[in-house]
């Protein structure tokens, strides 16, 4: 196979010299693979297998589990800190969590590129966030749709809570107005005061994928604001 453009989401220690990573690759989705090696002294891998580094990989396999084989640097790693850092593992942990193993997400894959290269700038992150979430929904097919549930138009006047059986709103309180939906319908999410609820709403729409065991990288979020 031709090496195909990758970024680390996790990685742990196997046997002495090995390790589990789990890759998100362009065209092949979450790959989940052995590397060989990686972990001994002196490995030129084990420098370029880093969070938020761009890769060139290749690997080798029939089953889930795959033999990298090939592993290249193909940019500088994303020099990230603080907060930048903490939603860069967020990403992450929400994509390795959420991915079914070799789900094309192409779409996902550019988002998560631009998301490295926005979360230095912290006006920007949000924004990057957002949309890396919302193309998550989109290509494991639990994207909101921006009507009641009955399928009718939102009222501007009403308030609404996500109902994620139907991916859709019904009437409800304390919820977010039918006014601030249909505006995140549109996509603008740069317009002031839809921060927060393109927040509220991608976090309701995502709980049913992770399912109970929380993230960890919320956790540190929260402990940075605590200290704040």
């Amino acid at each position: 196979m031709r090496p195909e453009p990758a970024f680390l989401l996790h990685k742990r220690p196997y046997r002495e010299t090995s390790a589990l990573v789990e890759l998100l690759t362009l065209h092949g989705g979450r790959v989940r693979a052995i590397a060989q090696g990686v972990q001994r002294p002196g490995s030129r891998s084990r420098g370029r297998l880093q969070p938020f580094a761009p890769l060139h990989v290749t690997w080798v396999g029939e089953g889930e589990l795959k033999r990298l084989r090939l592993m290249e640097s193909r940019g500088a790693v994303a020099l990230l800190a603080g907060e930048g850092l903490l939603c860069g593992l967020y990403a992450n942990e929400l994509l390795a969590r959420t991915l079914p193993v070799e789900l094309p997400v192409a779409e996902v894959f550019a988002f998560y590129a631009s998301l490295l290269e926005a979360l230095p700038r912290p006006g920007s992150r949000a924004g990057a966030l957002r949309r890396l979430e919302f193309s998550l929904l989109e290509a494991l097919g639990a994207a909101p749709r921006f009507v009641e549930a009955e399928g009718g138009e939102l009222d501007p006047q009403a308030r609404y809570v996500y109902d994620a059986s139907c991916c859709a709103f019904r009437p409800g309180r304390p919820g977010l107005d039918g006014r601030t939906l249909r505006l995140l319908a549109a996509g603008d999410w740069s317009a002031p005061g839809l921060a927060g609820p393109a927040k509220a709403v991608a976090r309701a729409a995502l709980a049913p994928l992770l399912g109970s065991r929380p993230l960890r990288s919320r956790e540190l979020m929260r402990q940075l604001a605590a200290k704040r």
